[in-house]
């Protein structure tokens, strides 16, 4: 399945609630706010089922209780400021300034030390730092530089009246579960539900989502779960969906989704929505509640280790990494835009390599890295020789020939090109070994989802080795070498003579006039 989906922050509305109000409004305990009323098990909510496939579920009370809560869904607008550089017609590096402007919603759902917390979604909530083409943001070029921003609640998209508008702060924000927890200094009313289970839900459940769409009204949305379960890998996201076929906007991104219990008969938070694909017609994802539960008490974000921070680099990586490589005739893996190879030698060292950008229409490497086999200091191996190179050939450099900064990055190179390297061949090695099912391919298909991420963000390491070899690569009167006598081992590499050097040339002394 295709999935294309639009990134929902912008145009929403909510009613931001009177100031006067707000702070006569008492703290709310959810779990107290309506006394539990079992629901018998009827068609609407099925026997052993913990959520209703229908509205007949929800008790008076918690209806009732509805109509008496003041909002505690809000309009969050965001602002940013991006400094744009760029070239006059004198030469001269010119800095524009943008402003740009997006609603969302976010709902208040603790009070604490005289604090109100909020949640909304990530995107809503942040702006990429440098405007790229997987992070655009709308009338802003490819490459601007945020130098400002700021996030307030606001009555609607319309409000120009900045006296009551309440200023908010980030407190934490987790870019693969898109959610981003706010917080006020000026009392918000706060849900009166309880958090659920997203995990119990199953098709046919009944939804309730409250946001503000398109900016211009508040709405209260009602619909079905369609699918209980939808991993989503959309661009930076990684996390669990749910999918729902409630009819909503541009501008309901961070709307509280509620779902009615089968054990109380009270409405449960069971979701924050986030997207809808593109290409479908009311269908919309869910970040299920389980996934930020933690993130809402805690307001840390669970350690996800990197691939990189989980690959050891020992004895046993090296032999697996020399040995796939003598196996494969295709040594070749990505660097972000560049393409990198790992090829083995015989004396037990390998070689990193990074093609030219134009790769394979010139075959040249701009990098080659030495790998000397492991030490009783070092289990994987040490940096040997490097040659860097251009069209003109390759020419060699020891670590101490280079500069300080020339050498953080070529150890930083080693680092990477041993890492992806190894990432790629397991990627290889899996799927020659593995058997056909299911679920061997499911776990090949996670590990390319992983290692796709890993080289989106390569493109600055793939540049340091671009702008290596246009400074330290052979001028046309310098010596240089090719890959191949580079592959050979030491001792059987032939030994050039000595360069014949012309003597100069001895004139016959000349006789003084006489």
């Amino acid at each position: 399945m295709v999935k294309g989906r639009w990134r929902w922050a912008l145009l929403l509305l909510v009613m931001a609630p009177d100031p006067s109000s707000v702070s006569e409004s008492p703290q709310r305990e959810p779990r107290a706010a309506v006394k539990s009323v079992p629901v018998p098990a009827t068609a609407y909510c099925p026997s052993g089922g913990e959520y209703a496939d229908d509205f007949s579920a929800l008790n008076p009370a918690a209806h009732e209780l509805e109509k008496l809560t003041p909002t505690y869904t809000v309009c969050i607008r965001t602002t940013a400021t991006y400094e744009c550089p760029s070239y006059g017609p004198d030469g001269n590096l010119r800095r524009k300034k943008r402003q740009v402007v997006a609603h969302g919603t976010g709902f208040a759902y603790r009070q604490q030390g005289g604090e109100t917390f909020l949640i909304t979604n990530e995107h809503v909530a942040d702006w990429p730092a440098v405007t790229q083409e997987d992070h655009p943001v709308d009338d802003v070029p490819v490459g601007c530089k945020k130098v400002a921003d700021a996030i307030k609640i606001v009555d609607n998209d319309s409000d120009n009246y900045d006296r009551d508008d309440i200023p908010l702060t980030r407190v934490v924000s987790d870019g693969e579960l898109d959610i981003a927890i706010l917080k006020s200094k000026i009392p918000v009313p706060i849900l009166p539900w309880a958090v659920g289970h997203s995990a119990g839900l199953k098709e046919r459940n009944v939804v309730n989502v409250r946001g503000f769409p398109l900016g211009v009204f508040k709405a209260n949305n009602v619909g079905k779960v369609v699918s209980a379960y939808d991993h989503d890998t959309y661009k930076d996201w990684e996390h669990d969906d749910f999918v729902i076929d409630a009819l909503l906007s541009p501008g309901n991104s961070g709307s509280p989704v509620f779902a009615i219990s089968c054990r109380t008969g009270a409405f449960e938070l069971v979701g924050v929505f986030h997207a809808g694909y593109s290409r479908g017609s009311a269908l919309n994802v869910v970040v299920g509640i389980d996934q930020v539960r933690d993130l809402m008490t805690t307001f840390k974000r669970a350690p996800k280790p990197r691939p990189d921070a989980t690959l050891a680099l020992d004895g046993d990586t090296r032999a697996k990494l020399l040995s796939s490589s003598r196996l494969t005739v295709d040594p070749f893996f990505p660097l972000g835009p560049l393409v990198a190879a790992v090829r083995p030698r015989d004396d037990g060292s390998m070689l990193h390599e990074v093609m030219n950008r134009n790769f394979p229409f010139r075959s040249y490497p701009i990098l080659v890295l030495e790998d000397l086999p492991p030490s009783d200091s070092d289990p994987f191996g040490s940096l040997g020789r490097v040659w860097i190179g251009n069209r003109q050939g390759l020419k060699l450099y020891v670590r101490s020939d280079l500069d300080s900064d020339a050498q953080s990055q070529i150890v930083r190179l080693l680092g990477i090109l041993r890492r992806d390297g190894i990432s790629a061949f397991a990627i290889r090695d899996i799927e020659a070994d593995s058997s056909s099912s299911r679920e061997s391919f499911k776990r090949i298909e996670r590990l390319e989802k992983t290692f796709q991420k890993t080289i989106a963000s390569r493109a600055d390491v793939a540049q340091s080795a671009i702008d290596l070899a246009e400074r330290l690569g052979p001028q046309s009167d310098e010596a240089s070498t090719d890959l191949r006598t580079i592959l050979q081992p030491a001792e059987q590499r032939s030994v050039l003579p000595a360069p014949l050097v012309p003597a100069p040339a001895v004139q016959a002394p000349t006789a003084p006039p006489q």
